[in-house]
């Protein structure tokens, strides 16, 4: 299997290495694991929902009628 850094998944998801750090030590990333103090992450993994929403934010042409 590949794996990228978090650096890597950083840049590929528009996010901080930090916010991935999290993510790994949270368990939010399925098959991540840390080897010598470094988190690897398969490199075919989506990144997380963001859990501050409930629902999806529907489109603006979605709302209008007609």
């Amino acid at each position: 299997m590949d794996y990228m850094t978090l650096k890597e998944a950083a840049e590929k998801w528009g996010v901080t290495p930090r916010r991935v750090n999290y993510y790994c030590a949270a368990g939010r990333i399925l098959g991540a694991v840390k080897t010598a103090g470094v988190w690897l992450l398969p490199k075919e993994i989506a990144k997380p929902a963001d859990r501050r929403y409930k629902k999806q934010v529907k489109n603006e042409n979605e709302n209008s009628v007609g």
